[in-house]
């Protein structure tokens, strides 16, 4: 799964960084600090979910959000936020997911594999087996 990030902390861009090349299936497909870094960064790579800052400098989310499905509706948008009030919103806007900030990141790496069937397929060859 090609993930771009979209976030203007640089500490949470390196955090997620570093857990996504930990895991098998998930590849960066690159990172932008603003929404102009963004839509750039989604003409130049294979993106298929962006982790999106829902406090993302630079366009409003809601237009941001209806360029996103305009221009490349087959990208997935998990809206990420240090406010969990802002989930109902950005769902309303149209994010696939929502992902509190505050959360550990094995709640980013569910939230990811629930929106890829290859992502899927990989669990089984982690899980520890019935007994």
């Amino acid at each position: 799964m090609q993930i771009f990030i979209a976030d203007d902390q640089i500490q949470v861009r390196s955090a997620v960084r570093l857990r996504l090349e930990q895991e098998p299936g998930f590849e960066l497909a690159g990172e932008a600090a603003d929404t102009t870094g963004l839509l750039a960064g989604l003409v130049d790579n294979l993106v298929e979910v962006v982790l999106l800052d829902w406090e993302l400098p630079g366009l409003a989310t809601d237009h941001l959000m209806r360029l996103l499905r305009y221009e490349h509706p087959s990208v997935l948008v998990v809206a990420m936020s240090s406010h969990p009030e802002a989930r109902k919103h950005s769902l309303a806007a149209g994010s696939d997911a929502f992902l509190s900030k505050s959360e550990p990141p094995e709640v980013m790496l569910a939230t990811l594999r629930q929106l890829s069937p290859v992502a899927k397929d990989l669990d089984q060859y982690t899980e520890a087996p019935d007994q």
